[in-house]
Formats: C-alpha cells, structure tokens, sequence
C-alpha cells in the first residue's frame, strides 16, 4: 500500500508535469498570440496522448519503482532515456494521427519533459553524479554480490563497489525486510525481498559473496540475519559499525570478514562513564597482568578515562612492550610505564606499591589454562593462590582504595585445580576484605573469545590445514562473551564495589562448542563433516561437560546494570584461612596427591570430575 501510494504521488506530478512542457514548449516557440489553431478537442487529445505515452514510458523504464533518495547514475541514464522515448512515440503518434506540430516544438518538448523528469527524482543527486559518470560493465571475472540491508550503508556500499572495479565486485541484489522497500531498486539494483528470499535469491542469481550492511540493527536481529547467510556457502562480510558510516564514510577498506564474535548476538555494553570516571580519572591505575588478552584490554580502556597514570604489570616483556607501543600511539598524552614483575615475588610488588601507591588494582594475572594446571597444580597455587595474596596485602598495607580480582565461571564448584585455585583466590579478597579500608571484590565470568587458551585460534589453525577439528565431546557447552565486553563490565562492577562482592556477569545463553566449531567451518566458506570433519577426542583432566556462573549457597542478586550481579557475602575469616594458606605452602612441596586432598579441604565444593564413559563416537558424529 506504502509503495502504491508513492508511485501515484509519482504519477500525478509527472501529469502536472506534463501540462506544463506541452503549455512552455508552445508558448516559447509561437508566443500566447500565434498558437495552432487547434480545437479544444484536439488539445485535449494532445494533452491526453503525451500524458499517456509518458506516464507509460516511465513505467517501462523503472522511474516510478527507483528509491530516489539513492537516485544517481543509473536513475540520471533512465530519465534520458524516458525522455527520448516518450517524444519518440508521441511524435509517431501525431504524426499517425495528423496532427502538424512544428519539429521545434517536438524538440522543446523533449527537452523540457526531460529537465522536469531529471529535476523532479534526481535533484541535487544528479548534480553530483554527472561528474563522476561510471559505465557499469562488469566482466565473467566478477563475483556477484547480494547486499543485506537496503539503507543507507547498503546504498553507501552498492556505491563504493563501482568506484573500486578493481575488487571485481557486483552488486546485484539487495535483500531487506522492510516491505515498503521490495521491489524497488538502488543505483540500480534490485531490493528482492525480506530474509526469507536469501536463500533463493543466493541460488536463482548465483550469488558467490554476501556484504551485511545493517550496522545499527539489534544485535539479535543480526545474529538471525548471519544464521541465514552463513548456511548459504557464500563469503560473508560485513560493516562493523554504524559509527563508521557518518558522514558518507563508508569504505571497501572498513568491509571485514564476519567473525564468530557477530553470530553470538551479544548486545553492546551500556556504561555508566560518570561512574567509572568517578574512580578512574586523575587516579594511579595497577593493572597486573597487564600484557594479557584481558588485562591489556583492560588497559586500553582505563586509557579512555583520563588516569593520572597506568601501570602495566606484568612477567612477559614481550606482550607489555607490543601494549606500551600502541597506547603510545592511540593516547599520546598518557602517563603510562610497563613494569617487569611477578606477582609470586613479594618484595617486587612490595617496591611497586611503595613507589607508586596505586589507588585501584585490577588483578589479572593468573594462570588459567585447565589441562596445564592439571599437570602442574603447584605452580597454579602459587600463582593463582599466592600471587593474589600478595597483591592483595600490598594493596591494603599502602592504602588503595579498590582491588578487583577478575575471576573466572571455573571457581563455581570446580572440577580442576585451577578453578580450585580461583575460587581460593575469591576467598582471599572476601577475607581481606574484612577490617580493611581497602574495597576487595571479585568479577566472575565466563570463556572469551580470542583470550589467550580459547578455542576460536585452535579451531581457525585446525580449519587452515584442513582439518579435522577437535572437540573433547559433542555436549560440551560453554558461555562465551567478547574480550571488550567482559571489560566494559570489569569496568563497570568496579564502580559498584563496596567491599567483599562478587560480581558475576551475565554470560547470556551457554553455547554449544560443536556448533561454535560448525559456524567456523561454514564461515570459511566449508561444509562441516564433508570438507572439515570434525572429530572428538574426549573430556581433558578436569574438564566439565558445562560451567556454572554461581555457587547454590551464595545466592544472586541484581544491581543498577542489567548485565550485572551480585552474590551472596561468604563469611570468610581471614585469620585462619591466612594459617591454613601458610600450610598449603608447605604441601606444595610434598607430593600431588596431598596437594589435592589439601585443596578439597580448603575448598569444600572442590571435587575432581567422576570418571564418564563416553561411548565411542564416529568423527563426524
């Protein structure tokens, strides 16, 4: 209904228009006192063939179907040739008819049906265009190209495609749900319908690349799109930003291959700046394992609000030096310096404590690797255990304001040493917190993709060489969220803290790691079980089938952001458990065994995973 009322908007004013070429065309060649003596019949007729064969015309050539808010070239050659046509016909048609119309008047009317068509759809847009006229040929070496979204990024992008032949690029289809758009074209292409005719369309036009440009659409709405696409076997791309389309920006440089992180669905982060500049700015930042997949993004983004100075802890030099490089670059202005240390060493963190007196701690070193510290319990301990109680006593002892441990969903009834380790580490802080002018809280999550130990850099090296890709077994579950997602949120709960929390972030829905591996595969533009096979090896030492966020006992409740909660306080006493962690220093030199009966004292939900029989599976179950 939408569409029809605009083309019969459309259609009047090419009636009106019409009126006024036939009146200028005869009065600028024979004046208002000499025109053909004609009858008022036969101007009728004149009107009425003109208007006919215009309105027609138009039809034929696309003019009344063209979005012509996108109007440019290809819309500029269809009004030129709606013009030549309609003063082609209704010259043949007077001349059926008998009716003598000077050829100067013809011409006038060709000319000026012509402007009125070109000014009336094209407008300021063909001003712009004629200079820059591209002839669309596009040869057997091109890849056809479907666009999702018919908007202004898909316009933006249908337009840069031409400017840049040498990508070898066509665009030829457009696919969006708004129905008032179907049927329609832009610059030319055609809007072939919603989300339902993807996959036809992909077939009928032998589609080979898919560009998804609805950068501002919900994240849910574009995760359901991506589902669609990527079962199409087509190369997907897709815009990564609405911020990255102001102002006509749009470039083929900023179109990026779609990630896993884009099928997830997960919605952007909405931060309380006020808040985390409350505690952030002009303050003296310690970020331990700085140089890590979450404490240097930590760092990046405590950069952003304005810290009198950041320092970036950590024992790898390598990975500190590449971070020190590029916040050099990003934020010349910040007062940054790399420390080279171990959190294991007291006397270090001793020195940088006294030195600098940081206000804030984030505490991200750790050792997190589940089937490594299964093999090496004891250097988990002293790192995971150790390392944080050091930090921690540092920070109370020199007077910081807040220390937030980044903790991990392994803690919950943990099934291995390094979750045991962790939730150590939790009690650590809930302990210290008591008695101390210093605000200890924990910030609990879940797996992120492209940290240090996930799957997502396994799974894209297994792809690369062919495969199979390994998944210990096909029920295996996980929750998942983007690095700078699980950041925004550290960095949010630490506004928050009021001393002995623990924070746990909302992870969304578990995801299955076969189908994780699946979306991979056919994001490479391979089909699962017949290019990659996929093959199953077994759950790892300590490995759970899936991970629970929460403890039965601690209880959950919300807070003022919607991704956010809390825990129940826990009772920690810091002065035996400070007597019991002297102990464990000693089992950490006596044999395994006792360093894990000890671990399951201290850790009561602690317990090692019974002993699953998993029936033997084909690789490509």
């Amino acid at each position: 209904m939408k569409n029809f009322l605009k083309r019969m908007t459309f259609v009047l004013l090419d009636v009106f228009l019409i009126s006024l070429t036939l009146y200028l065309a005869f009065i600028t060649k024979h004046g208002t006192n000499e025109l053909p003596s004609f009858e008022i019949g036969e101007w009728l007729v004149i009107f009425l063939s003109l208007a006919s064969i215009s309105i027609l015309v138009n039809y034929l050539t696309g003019l009344y179907r063209n979005l012509w808010q996108y109007a440019s070239i290809n819309e500029l050659l269809n009004v030129l040739l709606a013009g030549f046509l309609t003063e082609l016909f209704f010259f043949i048609a007077m001349t059926a008819i008998g009716y003598k119309i000077s050829y100067s008047v013809h011409f006038l009317i060709l000319i000026f049906n012509t402007v009125f068509l070109g000014v009336s759809r094209l407008g300021y847009r063909m001003a712009r265009r004629v200079s820059k006229l591209n002839l669309d040929i596009v040869d057997d070496e091109f890849e056809r190209v479907l666009i999702i979204g018919a908007g202004d990024a898909g316009a933006m992008v249908i337009r840069e495609l031409r400017r840049h032949y040498e990508m070898k690029l066509d665009p030829v289809a457009l696919i969006d749900d708004d129905e008032a758009k179907h049927d329609c074209k832009i610059m030319g292409v055609r809007v072939y319908g919603g989300r339902d005719k993807i996959r036809q369309v992909v077939k009928e036009l032998d589609i080979d690349m898919i560009i998804f440009a609805l950068p501002s659409a919900p994240k849910q709405v574009q995760t359901e799109i991506l589902d669609i696409c990527k079962n199409t076997k087509c190369k997907l791309k897709i815009l990564p930003g609405v911020y990255e389309i102001i102002n006509d920006s749009v470039s083929v440089q900023q179109l990026r291959d779609v990630q896993i992180e884009d099928l997830l669905g997960r919605d952007p982060i909405d931060l309380d700046v006020d808040n985390i500049c409350g505690y952030i700015k002009d303050a003296v930042v310690l970020v331990t394992g700085g140089g890590g997949s979450i404490g240097s993004e930590l760092c990046r983004q405590i950069a952003r609000f304005n810290p009198k100075k950041l320092l970036i802890l950590d024992i790898y030099e390598n990975n500190a030096y590449d971070l020190q490089q590029e916040l050099y670059w990003q934020y010349p202005d910040l007062d940054q310096e790399v420390l080279i240390g171990s959190v294991r060493d007291r006397a270090r963190m001793e020195a940088i404590f006294d030195e600098y007196r940081p206000s804030t701690v984030f505490h991200a070193a750790a050792h997190k690797h589940v089937p490594l510290m299964e093999h090496s319990p004891m250097e988990a301990i002293k790192n995971n255990v150790f390392g944080t109680l050091n930090v921690a006593e540092c920070a109370d002892k020199y007077g910081s304001k807040r220390f937030v441990l980044i903790s991990t969903d392994k803690a919950v009834n943990p099934t291995n040493i390094m979750g045991a380790s962790k939730r150590l580490a939790e009690m650590v802080i809930q302990g210290m917190n008591r008695g101390s002018k210093t605000q200890f809280v924990a910030v609990r999550f879940g797996n992120v993709l492209g940290s240090n130990g996930s799957v997502i850099p396994l799974f894209k090296k297994q792809i690369a060489e062919g495969g199979p890709v390994t998944i210990t077994h096909p029920k295996i579950t996980r929750f998942f969220m983007t690095i700078p997602e699980a950041v925004q949120l550290v960095l949010e709960a630490g506004s928050m803290a009021k001393g002995g929390e623990i924070f746990v972030l909302d992870m969304g829905k578990p995801v299955k790691i076969v189908d994780l591996a699946k979306d991979l595969i056919r994001l490479s533009g391979l089909e699962p079980g017949v290019d990659i096979a996929i093959k199953y090896t077994g759950l790892r030492p300590g490995e759970k089938l899936y991970e629970e966020l929460m403890m039965a006992e601690e209880g959950l409740r919300s807070t003022s952001h919607r991704k956010i909660f809390i825990g129940r306080l826990s009772e920690v006493d810091i002065v035996e458990l400070k007597k019991d962690l002297e102990k464990l220093k000693f089992v950490l030199t006596g044999p395994k065994d006792s360093l894990i009966d000890y671990i399951k004292q201290l850790v009561p939900t602690y317990s090692e995973p019974a002993e699953e029989i998993v029936a033997t599976l084909d690789e490509n179950h």
